[in-house]
């Protein structure tokens, strides 16, 4: 199907401009889009033709929105992650009408990528149920020279100044959509309310940050890493069996206390965008007091990954992106939720005890062709919330948006255009 012919309708987007951008330069290629809001902060970052207010109740969504697709004939259909209800509902609508599904999501090999696929991401991929040997016969057909990593786009503090102005425009603007609902459970007040109090909190943070780092760093002692996410985030609520990040802070420590050689320590990295809903750090006092190894166990409030995963034993997580920066560096990983990276070449089974007493390594080789087969494919390089991140995300997205094939099937077939982009970005 030719650009012409191209009908898109997006629903809720990145915080900030991204769809904005996106849906000009489909435009440009002569597709028609259309924009669904549902809130005023949906309103105020679109600013533009083919603008769609939806006032109707939840329960209505899925009927207006196959109604909407029939009305303007709609061929394909663009959210930002696919487990939200608002998006769950409209992708089974539009499976069942043949509508293409493009989703976006925060890049499976984060920062310096997106995730780009048809259909649905994380427990939803293709990726889940394709096995390293066939991604390694796709490979088979391109050149396999790693890209260098792209220029850092500076999107952590965009992110939080447009999710902070974001949530401040739906709590304006809940009057004209008294029917939206969010789709995590705190009011849109009270999302504001944190988003503001994170970005204000930064100069403090990175205090508190610098003194547990350097205090980790000097120690000298052997240590193990546990990735945080978010207890709100879909990847933690949606793909895993824990129902609080409690839950899971437990099954660790105590884990860590029966297996861990007694010099061992255990280090917890709080996600970067944590933003103190859930007392973290009150957690683990009483958890490691509890059992007997508070003197032995840190907490590092956000900032950089990588300096302590450099020192790192092993690495622990839910499903989070994150823990591919550890199987990148060699490092033993184990992990408990439903990720895209879970593959038995190089993700542990082992019971924690085991795993902290004595990890398995992964296979390096076999996780160097999977990551290589996400670069030829759903890693598109670039980011959201930067004007920079967004620029080069745009100079490749379009292209593939328009594509008869979805990435996976290109590269399966040999009709992948190249991404020379990739190679490097400055």
């Amino acid at each position: 199907m030719t650009s012409p012919d191209r009908r898109f309708l997006f629903l809720q987007g990145p915080h900030g401009p991204w769809f904005r951008d996106l849906a000009r330069h489909l435009r440009a290629a002569g597709a028609k889009v259309w924009r669904a809001g549902f809130n005023l902060g949906d309103r105020m970052f679109w600013r533009g033709p083919g603008y769609i207010a939806i006032h109707s109740a939840a329960a209505a969504w899925a009927g207006d929105c196959a109604a909407l697709f029939a009305r303007h004939r709609i061929t394909d259909l663009v959210v930002y992650g696919d487990t939200r209800p608002i998006h769950a509902a409209a992708i089974a609508v539009a499976k069942a009408k043949g509508i293409t599904v493009h989703v976006f999501e925060e890049g499976y090999l984060r920062p310096y990528w997106v995730t780009y696929e048809r259909g649905g991401s994380n427990g939803n991929s293709r990726l889940m149920s394709l096995t390293v040997p066939e991604m390694q016969v796709a490979l088979a057909k391109v050149d396999l020279d790693l890209p260098d990593t792209p220029a850092t786009w500076g999107d952590m503090r965009q992110h939080m100044f447009w999710g902070a102005l974001y949530h401040g425009y739906v709590a304006l603007g809940h009057a004209a959509y008294r029917n939206f609902r969010p789709h995590r459970a705190l009011t849109v007040g009270q999302e504001f309310l944190l988003y503001l109090r994170r970005f204000l909190m930064m100069p403090l943070h990175r205090i508190e940050r610098n003194i547990a780092t350097a205090r980790i760093r000097k120690g000298g002692f052997p240590y193990h890493l546990v990735i945080l996410q978010l207890e709100h985030d879909s990847s933690f609520r949606d793909h895993s069996s824990f129902t609080s990040m409690t839950e899971f802070l437990s099954l660790v420590i105590r884990g860590f206390a029966a297996g861990a050689p007694r010099h061992h320590h255990l280090v917890f990295k709080a996600h970067p965008l944590e933003d103190g809903r859930v007392p973290l750090l009150r957690k683990l006092r009483q958890l490691t007091a509890a059992l007997g190894v508070a003197g032995r166990v840190h907490f590092v409030r956000g900032g950089k990954l990588g300096e302590l995963l450099n020192h790192a034993r092993s690495a622990v997580t839910v499903n989070s992106t994150a823990g591919q920066q550890a199987l990148w560096r060699g490092l033993p990983l184990r992990s408990f939720g439903t990720a895209v990276y879970a593959k038995p070449e190089f993700v542990s089974t082992q019971p924690l005890a085991a795993f902290f007493a004595a990890p398995d390594r992964p296979d390096t080789r076999a996780y160097r062709d999977y990551r290589q087969y996400l670069l030829e494919t759903s890693q598109v390089a670039g980011g959201f919330y930067s004007a920079r991140g967004r620029r080069a995300l745009l100079r490749q997205i379009v292209d593939l948006m328009l594509a008869e094939e979805d990435p996976y099937d290109a590269l399966r077939l040999g009709s992948a255009a190249p991404r020379q982009q990739l190679r490097l970005v400055r």
